[in-house]
């Protein structure tokens, strides 16, 4: 019933098209690499093997899709350890059409956060449990690099960042892709969450 509606809410968008789906976390894996979709919607508890696994197991290559996790509850543990191995972001299966359509675009496009205040909660419950362990890439980044990082905290897509410190977008993008080359992260949401588990940024500072 959910696949169902979801197929329905994504198909009536002109840009968007369902290309496939999956009814068991094994399957998943399976269907992604046949049909190599740019988005994956994926169910956090899943049949066979849970979503963190079938998110782990699609983004063990270099290339791979973006990944939004879906799920009752948004400070579910389970939530954070998916974006921990590779998810872009998470969504709640209560949210509105227009949020799923506008979670959909805003994960293909890679430009900002997935509702940062909520990645932000996770985090602080995850440091709350977990001491934060001070990483080798803090010392490497440089003063633009850093500032570029605690915007993408918060949310900021390349060109709000570029205008908030009086530069170009491209100098903007170049910052991006050397803090995650710098962190090793995968997107900008492994940045973040680097951070945070890090103590570079602190969630309730």
């Amino acid at each position: 019933m959910v696949r169902t509606a979801l197929r329905v809410i994504l198909d009536a968008e002109p840009d968007l098209e369902v290309v496939g789906e999956a009814a068991t976390g094994a399957e998943a894996v399976s269907v992604v690499r046949e049909l190599r979709p740019d988005v994956v919607l994926m169910d956090v508890r899943m049949p066979e093997i849970d979503g963190i696994q079938a998110t782990r197991r699609i983004l063990s290559g270099p290339e791979g899709p973006r990944i939004v996790v879906v799920t009752t509850f948004e400070n579910d543990a389970y939530v954070y350890d998916a974006l921990r191995v590779g998810a872009a972001g998470f969504l709640l299966k209560r949210a509105a059409s227009e949020e799923l359509v506008s979670a959909v675009r805003l994960v293909a496009t890679s430009d900002s956060l997935l509702y940062p205040a909520a990645v932000r909660g996770l985090a602080a419950e995850h440091a709350r449990r977990n001491p934060p362990v001070a990483p080798a890439w803090a010392a490497r980044l440089t003063e633009r690099e850093a500032e570029v990082l605690r915007q993408m905290a918060k949310g900021l897509t390349n060109a709000e960042i570029a205008g908030g410190m009086g530069v170009g977008p491209a100098t903007v993008k170049t910052h991006v892709a050397a803090v995650l080359a710098k962190t090793g992260a995968r997107d900008r949401t492994q940045a973040v969450i680097a951070a945070y588990e890090s103590g570079f940024i602190r969630p309730n500072a």
